[in-house]
């Protein structure tokens, strides 16, 4: 994701990523996040899985409970939350990961 600045110079935010355990509890979730950041990258190793995105990441509460049938708390992903870049602006409807003043 890019901005433009006072110069009209455009710069380009930081990279964040969301690094969850690899189990069948994230694979709604992780089918969710992909669903709703087309330009996010999907990262599998053993164990993990990490998601990463240009500027910035959005999980939806709505399309995880629509993938897993059932209401989600999204205060349930960090059972299986290994590691995470970015800061954290999070509702009851959307958790985000982007660097606010980069």
């Amino acid at each position: 994701m890019s901005a433009a600045t006072d110069t009209g110079t455009v710069t380009t935010r930081p990279p964040v990523f969301i690094a969850l355990q690899a189990n069948n509890d994230t694979i709604p979730i992780v089918e969710a996040i992909q669903a709703d950041n087309p330009g996010a990258e999907l990262l599998e190793f053993p164990g993990m899985v990490k998601i990463n995105a240009p500027g910035q990441l959005v999980i939806r509460r709505a399309s995880i409970e629509e993938r897993v049938g059932r209401d989600f708390d999204l205060r349930e992903m960090q059972l299986n939350l290994i590691s995470l870049a970015g800061e954290v602006d999070e509702t009851e409807d959307q958790f985000i990961l982007e660097w606010k003043n980069a």
